[in-house]
């Protein structure tokens, strides 16, 4: 039985990165996937352009038990750093907007960038490769696979979510971390379309790739005093059973089951109170043609015929109208799962890991990095940038 200084389980964003810079510091490395190739998840990230890093990550982009978690190994590798690799590499990008970097050709430029770094820092990959079981005797971490027992010093547990299941998502890391004695923070889907109500669904459902920009707030998930509900001002799109588009999907990881979400469908506009004016025309298309300032017209048709029965033409209710307009709650019957979800929030509990290093303070030199963990970043390259930093982090250290 070979030994190896260190066994990253998981070939994913954050394995790879952890083992080429643990690779680099001249440490034997073994990187484990039990998919046929690295990277399967990066290939779809971004459509297919891979998001890949935000200028702008901070520890506020980030949610979990403990929100200033994240903030050691962020200053650890900074977005720039990133920025740096991947200009080491020749491949252009792009900024699509608000700090969000894609890759000009295809998400695969970055995972043979991960598969160059990891082949000239010496890692041994090996996918298709089923993991059995997991222990630790003495000073070594025993680790059977299917193609047999190997063992390390150090092991690191890149293994992601539960997200998208048909790319091979597993439970596998929670189950490793719960095994050596970690609590796991209740996981649940993030970054996923919201799903309507039978009634909404029937009133607003037919109107599928209708979109307008909204700025969508949903309770906190938090106790702490002052704490501001989140919001955030981009697109929202219907779909056939709901809710998604990017302001949808970055609420959606801070709402909770029988909670509204609460929707602005004009953001930083009046759209009836001009019309309380004095010998101002008011009538059904005078509102109409209002609405349509702000909204689709078969969006802003609908909107207006749920509200036919009560419409009236005073100022108070128009009033009224506005106010509808800049606070339309929906209530989701659910979101739509693991299946569709971008990022799993939740994981391994951030109280029981080191900040700077992720190494785990239970068991020594037992290490999670990634989405394993409880942080999830917000839409925009922004869960990109934990995996980098987490994972050199951690390569660091092991």
């Amino acid at each position: 039985m070979a030994a190896y200084d260190v066994l990253v389980l998981g070939a994913g964003a954050a394995g790879m990165m952890c083992s080429f810079e643990a690779g680099r510091r001249g440490k034997r490395v073994l990187l484990l996937d039990h998919g046929p190739a690295p990277g399967r998840k990066i290939l779809i990230s971004g459509g297919g352009r891979a998001n890949f890093t935000n200028l702008h990550a901070g520890a506020n982009n980030y949610l979990g038990e403990n929100p200033h978690f994240a903030k050691s190994a962020l200053a650890g590798f900074s977005p720039q750093e990133m920025v740096a690799l991947v200009e080491k590499h020749g491949l252009s990008f792009h900024e699509k907007t608000l700090g969000q970097l894609f890759f000009d050709r295809s998400a695969r430029d970055l995972v043979t960038l991960l598969e160059r770094e990891c082949g000239e820092a010496g890692v041994a990959i090996r996918c298709g490769t089923q993991i059995l079981s997991v222990r630790k005797e003495e000073e070594h971490f025993l680790v059977e696979t299917s193609h047999g027992t190997e063992k390390a010093r150090a092991l690191v547990i890149a293994t992601g979510g539960l997200s998208i299941p048909k790319l091979g998502a597993t439970g596998l890391g929670y189950e490793l971390a719960q095994q050596f004695g970690h609590t796991i923070v209740p996981t649940r889907p993030a970054l996923v379309p919201l799903v309507f109500t039978p009634q909404d669904r029937e009133a607003w459902c037919d109107l599928t790739g209708s979109s307008c920009e909204v700025v969508a707030t949903a309770p906190a998930r938090t106790t702490r005093r002052n704490s501001k509900p989140p919001a955030f001002r981009e697109k929202m799109l219907l779909t056939h059973r709901g809710l998604s588009g990017p302001a949808i999907l970055q609420i959606s990881s801070y709402w909770q089951q029988g909670q509204p979400v609460t929707l602005d469908l004009a953001p930083g506009r009046e759209i009836f109170l001009p019309l309380t004016a004095q010998n101002t025309p008011r009538d059904r298309n005078v509102l109409l043609q209002a609405l349509r300032t702000a909204l689709p017209q078969r969006m802003a048709e609908r909107w207006l015929l749920l509200r036919e029965a009560g419409l009236r033409f005073t100022n108070q209710a128009l009033e009224a109208l506005e106010r509808d307009l800049h606070e339309w709650q929906v209530m989701p019957a659910g979101d739509e799962g693991f299946v569709k979800a971008e990022v799993t929030a939740g994981g391994v509990n951030t109280q029981e890991l080191d900040a700077r290093t992720l190494e785990s303070r239970r068991v020594e030199r037992l290490y999670f990095i990634g989405e394993v963990v409880d942080v999830t970043g917000w839409l925009g390259g922004f869960n990109f940038q934990w995996a980098w930093s987490s994972a050199v982090a951690a390569g660091r250290s092991v």
